[in-house]
């Protein structure tokens, strides 16, 4: 039977849900020091992180650490998308268990980096997400395409090509034990 986006994210979810907890903190961390490793090559950038769910790698504490010296958006959710607002407190829990920001009548079509959580990656680096297609229908938005930073809590790939032609893909993965920088979109942006 050929691999599916379908069966390929299920498997994913399976994985990532079943992981063992007693070592999330120690993940979490590792992903964190990662992240603001690199994030040091950007200065005072417009960063759009995600809130995240329970299973997934945690980004409260690196948008604390670094919200001093960068704009900090997050996912306002909309319709079959979302826009970004500015990370302000407090956060409300909305739709799927998400936490967001307030609504903001700012209308930001121009980021530079963006952090985005993944259940899975494939040959392509392209990712495979909850399925319902809101990070794909947000950067058909903007206005250029933002350095983009997938972050999962457990790597989960498949070297098969699944994806569809519009699923976004990367220039870094960040995994608590693997890295992966796509070579493609590196050189594509010289």
């Amino acid at each position: 039977m050929a691999l599916t986006k379908a069966i390929f994210r299920q498997k994913c979810l399976e994985m990532i849900k079943n992981s063992s907890k007693h070592n999330r903190l120690y993940k979490n961390q590792k992903i964190t020091n990662q992240l603001i490793q690199e994030l040091k090559r950007f200065k005072n950038k417009k960063i759009l992180f995600y809130t995240s769910l329970p299973f997934e790698a945690d980004t409260a504490k690196i948008i604390k650490q670094i919200r001093k010296n960068h704009k900090i958006f997050v996912p306002f959710m909309q319709g079959e998308s979302f826009k970004m607002v500015p990370f302000r407190l407090p956060l409300k829990k909305k739709n799927f268990g998400i936490y967001e920001a307030g609504n903001s009548l700012r209308d930001i079509r121009n980021i530079d980096v963006a952090i985005v959580p993944v259940v899975g990656v494939d040959g392509n680096l392209q990712r495979v997400g909850f399925g319902k297609g809101m990070y794909d229908r947000f950067f058909e938005k903007l206005k250029k395409r933002p350095y983009t930073i997938f972050i999962q809590s457990e790597f989960c790939f498949t070297k098969e090509f699944i994806c569809d032609e519009y699923d976004i893909t990367c220039d870094l993965i960040i995994t608590p034990n693997v890295k992966v920088q796509n070579k493609n979109i590196a050189t594509m942006r010289k």
